[in-house]
């Protein structure tokens, strides 16, 4: 299947993209695929990861907006309480937002915290009855990370809508990658722009990552701008506001590490917004949304001569790195642990930052290695079910561990004993190797042991 850039890089809306992203698109799914006329009821089951977490990410209030016709990119998110809230208090559902039927919280929308379907952890079932209780439709879809539902459509198992667009220089692992990067003697960036021309001509892929960049840019600067404490029950405070403040007020000339807090305030500001279900970017998830927008941030503020032209290069830099992530192993915190969002996201970001840095092809994918060895082994224990605690500041802390990895490659000349490719296996074997407790599930570390007030 060719993945493209603009899958990898997605607008959408917070805190999860595996369990508020998805489920939306899910739940659109199936209601654009019904007759609407004859359905009298429709009943929603959450499984998994997506039935033990899915109040603290939001997957609850997703499905019902998917429902009623909403797409992640475009819903306003300042609306999504009270629409919620109307559904509840009224006991009825829009349809596509133009067939309204009942609908129960208590039997209508149903999240098992203990039962799962058997092909994936994010696993979600949709069934659709008319006026006599006869069934009509029934699908089951799986969140799979990103943003990305598959459909168990057929007795063969889940299939996703596959592209089958042919592209210049198809890969799924670096080794590929690499090896067309010098048969064609193009960068990763030029390898992915020329699959990306497959689908739209070069000026629309500029314009489009150049859009996904303001939008970047928007999420941190109303994060540094909200206070007061993050919804869901922990009172966590919002921090970015008062860092944002302190920064500005310093120059910095004495302390060394001045820049790193700059990073830190960048992730921190995406990642309140994410946890407070504003909009972000889906990079590649939403639980690590904060790592490539605050290593972007870095380069354009931070780095003499940084441009437009770098910020899309360092984007399809990144995207390659992601498709063979994607295509070879998992970006999905419930499927593999944070290793697959939090140190996808860094090696993603190690290779982008890099690449605009002059790193050639080699320590590209030396960067990403780096980053994304030492974040083998991580677990996903989102405390409350709540993508806060330890999302956030994993976030700053991975942002900074992807620079230091940009900068150890660009020190060597590309050279380097274990290879990505190997790095992803190992990350893929460690995530099934992984006790289901500690893959978003909100049972085991962390969540387990912090009390919550």
């Amino acid at each position: 299947m060719a993945v493209s850039v603009f899958d990898l890089f997605s607008i959408g809306i917070g805190p999860s993209s595996s369990h508020t992203v998805g489920p939306m698109r899910a739940a659109l799914m199936f209601v654009s695929g019904i007759d609407l006329p004859r359905v009298a009821r429709v009943r929603c089951e959450l499984f998994g990861s997506l039935g033990a977490t899915g109040h603290g990410h939001g997957s609850d209030k997703a499905v019902l907006l998917g429902l009623e016709g909403e797409r992640p990119e475009d819903v306003d998110t300042a609306s999504v309480p009270a629409r919620v809230e109307a559904i509840r208090s009224s006991g009825r559902i829009s349809l596509l937002g133009a067939h309204e039927i009942p609908f129960s919280f208590d039997d209508d929308l149903v999240l098992h915290r203990r039962k799962s379907l058997p092909l994936h952890p994010n696993g979600m079932t949709f069934a659709a009855y008319d006026a006599s209780g006869a069934e009509l439709a029934a699908r089951t879809y799986y969140s799979v990370g990103g943003g990305f539902v598959k459909d168990e459509s057929s007795a063969d198992g889940p299939v996703i809508s596959a592209d089958t667009t042919p592209v210049a220089y198809p890969f799924r692992t670096a080794a590929e990658l690499l090896a067309h990067c010098e048969s064609s003697g193009l960068s990763v960036a030029g390898v992915m722009l020329a699959n990306e021309l497959s689908w739209r001509t070069e000026a629309e892929v500029r314009s489009g990552l150049l859009a996904i960049w303001a939008v970047m840019r928007d999420c941190v600067e109303r994060g540094c701008a909200a206070e007061g404490v993050l919804p869901g029950g922990l009172r966590v405070p919002r921090r970015a506001k008062a860092l944002h403040e302190k920064l500005l007020s310093e120059d910095g000339a004495h302390d060394p590490l001045y820049v790193m807090d700059w990073v830190s305030l960048f992730a921190l500001a995406v990642n309140e917004e994410n946890a407070a279900g504003g909009r972000v970017v889906t990079a590649p998830t939403n639980g690590a949304a904060g790592i490539i927008p605050a290593v972007l941030h870095y380069y354009a503020k931070f780095i003499p001569g940084a441009s437009d032209d770098g910020v899309v290069d360092f984007l399809l830099t990144a995207a390659a790195v992601g498709v063979v992530l994607k295509e070879t192993a998992s970006i999905s915190g419930a499927e593999v642990g944070c290793q697959g969002e939090v140190g996808s996201a860094a090696a993603m970001a190690a290779a982008g930052l890099t690449a605009v840095r002059g790193g050639s092809v080699a320590q590209v994918e030396n960067a990403a290695e780096i980053a994304l060895e030492h974040h083998l082994g991580l677990t996903c224990d989102p405390v409350g079910g709540l993508v806060q605690i330890p999302c956030i500041e994993r976030n700053a802390v991975g942002s900074t561990k992807a620079i230091h990895a940009s900068r150890m490659a660009l020190q060597g000349d590309g050279t380097h004993v274990v290879h990505l490719d190997k790095v992803i296996k190992t990350m893929r074997e460690t995530g099934a190797d992984m006790h289901t407790k500690y893959k978003e599930t909100a049972r085991g570390g962390l969540a387990l042991n912090v009390i919550e007030c």
